[in-house]
């Protein structure tokens, strides 16, 4: 197959006349055209039939490849003989041309494709940058010449634990609530679908996925964030209700952290990829670098805070008095260069918040009883959140021996869960760490994401010169943990939808935290003449996040619309409300699915209520404005 991809403003086409080979259409292809568009031009060559599906298959990766980097979802599919002078049958191209067109369109790309076998004019604008125009050549036997008029893509920077990754050997187990390892090809999983879906995610190590998740419907509709075109793909926007989602989320971490003695810190987002210590951690932490060229330095940006915080722990004065000694930063933002065929909504990005605390530890003792705090920590702080034990399922990975040495220690995290985790087991360390956990989200596909994690680090402090004076004056290294309360911030979102998608298809209503819901209350005005009332009660709810529907528009709408943003509590506001002691309240938290649950309440009985839901959590004004006549809408009809 011979492709010419061209990016551009726009291609038009009008069928002229058919040829004896024209495959039959209906009036609505005898034109077309298409703006901001990918335009495929196609030669299916004779060889191409001894492996069909496979010249199909790569035609797609090739197609989806330089349309993501073109960043653009509209795709044309252009047959033209005239790149091959060794075409193939027209049967053949036709249902290859079907197959390319079927299998985008499943993808979510809106495509076009022109008739086979007619003689049409054609308009078209080639956009004149440096992927504007490229060609492939495909050939069936698995070997791909690629001509490429573009300027080469330097090669990805990939580390030395990376590639280790992809070849490492390691054993799985499910260890047991009673203490025993057991084959998880053997485990009886019975009412534990999450647990095996996670087994099947873990052992395939197939991170792709092949539809659109939920959450990302739902990340649009409740206006919270979106794929930003103009940016590489991974890199998101948030708007207001998600970024004060974000910023909620990121402030409780912080202070789970404050709670437990950490230090706040701030440490740069590049560094210099030559220099001697932190080129040696580059190939011990398994992630992709995102690369930057700046005075003639290779720098690179920072997947984690480790580099800053122990940077600055080498330069400290550190006294065995001071440990365990915590720092915390809130990395907005990290990097990691993921895979493109990963990235999807906020499950997976290239750029993320992800609070990122520091332990330094006398020794293995202090480690293992420091590791055991913050994974209670980490149970507790996702509870909040809105996603527990019930949520996630608990993957615990360790050397050998360590496992030997600290088996009685390694059982008692599973009974902290009270349920099976999954194992993972190294004959010997390759990374950093002796041990690590990390809670695992299940998503409605069946795909796994980490959350909170802990590690216990026997190398940095070395690689670093970290170290404290003991009570004898001399210097000793200390252990370090690397711990992530929370996980990403971004992901602690996606989770949130995904869980509240999967309650909604069980017959449940979907809502979000009240201490996060961008709306606590929203009050509906039956006509203009009641919006004072509406403004009255908004203002003696005060501390609380409440708006006020006062559009033109029926009762039933706005009440709709409430549902569809998951407003905890909607109060409605006509003639019989005005001037009453008390108001009806829809309460979400006890409605069902068609049967909304209300509740006659004074205002201090409603503000009571949310109050004793948001005690001790952090809070922020609404973050957009109070009426909903004044608002603009960030995302267009989901």
């Amino acid at each position: 197959m011979q492709l010419l991809l061209i990016h551009s403003d726009f291609i038009e086409y009008e069928v002229k006349k058919s040829t004896p080979v024209a495959e039959k259409i209906g009036e609505d292809v005898m034109s077309g055209r298409m703006e901001e568009a990918l335009t495929a031009f196609i030669a299916v060559e004779k060889p191409d039939e001894s492996s069909v599906s496979y010249v199909i298959g790569k035609g797609v990766e090739e197609i989806e490849k330089v349309a993501s980097q073109v960043k653009t979802n509209r795709i044309m599919l252009y047959p033209y003989a005239h790149l091959s002078s060794n075409l193939s049958s027209p049967k053949t191209a036709v249902d290859v041309l079907r197959a390319l067109e079927a299998a985008l369109a499943g993808k979510n790309y809106e495509v076009k494709r022109a008739p086979f076998g007619w003689y049409k004019a054609f308009s078209i604008k080639c956009k004149g940058h440096p992927l504007s125009e490229l060609s492939r050549s495909i050939k069936p036997e698995g070997v791909e010449t690629v001509t490429v008029s573009a300027p080469a893509e330097k090669a990805e920077v990939v580390s030395e634990a990376v590639k280790a990754e992809e070849k490492l050997k390691s054993y799985f187990y499910i260890l047991d609530s009673d203490g025993t390892l057991k084959d998880p090809k053997s485990y009886d999983y019975s009412g534990k679908d999450k647990l095996r879906a996670f087994v099947d995610y873990e052992m395939a190590k197939k991170r792709a996925v092949d539809r659109v998740p939920p959450h990302v419907e739902l990340m649009k509709r409740l206006e919270l964030a979106d794929y930003e075109p103009g940016s590489d793909p991974g890199n998101m926007r948030f708007y207001p209700k998600g970024r004060m989602m974000k910023s909620l989320l990121e402030n409780f971490v912080l202070n789970e952290a404050y709670k437990k003695g950490a230090m706040e810190v701030e440490t740069p987002i590049m560094y210099d990829m030559e220099h001697p210590t932190l080129k040696k951690y580059l190939d011990r932490f398994p992630a992709r670098q995102y690369t930057v060229i700046a005075d003639k330095k290779n720098l690179f940006l920072r997947f984690a805070a480790c580099f800053g915080q122990f940077l600055m722990s080498h330069d400290m004065t550190i006294s065995y008095k001071n440990l365990p000694m915590k720092m915390i930063e809130l990395t907005r933002y990290s990097f990691r260069k993921e895979q493109r065929g990963e990235l999807v909504g906020l499950r997976r990005l290239r750029a993320f918040t992800m609070p990122d605390m520091h332990t330094l530890c006398t020794d293995m003792d202090g480690a293992i009883n420091e590791f055991k705090d913050q994974y209670n920590m980490c149970i507790e702080t996702l509870e909040t959140v809105g996603i527990d034990l019930n949520d996630y399922e608990i993957a615990i990975r360790f050397t050998k021996d360590f496992y030997v040495q600290n088996k009685a220690f390694i059982e008692s995290l599973v009974a902290r869960a009270g349920k099976p985790v999954v194992i993972e087991m190294w004959e010997e360390r390759f990374f950093y760490f002796v041990l690590k956990f990390e809670f695992n989200f299940i998503d409605s596909l069946e795909k796994a994401s980490a959350l909170s994690t802990v590690q216990i680090d026997v190398e940095n402090a070395e690689r670093y010169d970290i170290t404290y004076v003991d009570a004898n004056g001399s210097k000793q290294r200390p252990i370090v943990l690397h711990c992530s309360p929370s996980g990403a911030i971004e992901r602690c979102i996606y989770g949130l939808l995904e869980k509240e998608f999967m309650e909604s298809e069980k017959g449940k209503v979907p809502m979000l935290p009240v201490w996060l819901s961008p709306t606590q209350v929203r009050v509906i005005t039956l006509s203009d003449k009641h919006v004072p009332y509406a403004e009255a009660i908004a203002a003696k709810l005060n501390g609380i996040r409440v708006d006020i529907d006062d559009r033109d528009e029926t009762v039933g709408k706005k009440v709709r619309d409430a549902g569809k943003e998951w407003i905890p509590y909607v109060v409605t506001i006509g003639d019989a409300e005005m001037g009453g002691e008390t108001l009806p309240v829809v309460v979400r938290s006890e409605s069902e699915q068609k049967k909304p649950a209300k509740i006659d309440m004074t205002v201090e009985e409603l503000a009571s209520r949310i109050k004793a839901e948001t005690e001790e959590l952090p809070t922020r004004p609404l973050p957009v404005a109070d009426h909903l006549s004044k608002r603009p809408k960030f995302v267009g009809s989901i």
